[in-house]
C-alpha cells in the first residue's frame, strides 16, 4: 500500500518532519524562525509541508544566503 505524504501537517507532525519536538517547533514558530500555521477551519491549525521543505532547503530565502 502506498503511503501518502501530507500536504498539510498539524503541529506534532510538522515538528516530526523537521526532527524537532513539538515544544522546540513551537519555540521556533513563536520566535519567528518558522512560519505560523494557518487556521484551515475553526480550531484546526496546519502547516504546509511544501513550505517547510522550501524553508529547510533554503529555497524560500529571498536574496543570497551563505551556509
Amino acid at each position: 500500500m502506498t503511503k501518502h505524504a501530507p500536504i498539510l501537517a498539524n503541529e506534532k507532525t510538522a515538528a516530526a518532519l523537521l526532527d524537532l519536538t513539538a515544544a522546540e517547533f513551537r519555540r521556533l514558530v513563536d520566535a519567528g524562525h518558522l512560519p505560523r500555521g494557518r487556521e484551515i477551519a475553526p480550531g484546526f491549525v496546519r502547516w504546509e509541508t511544501e513550505e517547510l521543505r522550501r524553508i529547510c532547503s533554503g529555497e524560500a530565502v529571498e536574496g543570497n544566503i551563505e551556509w
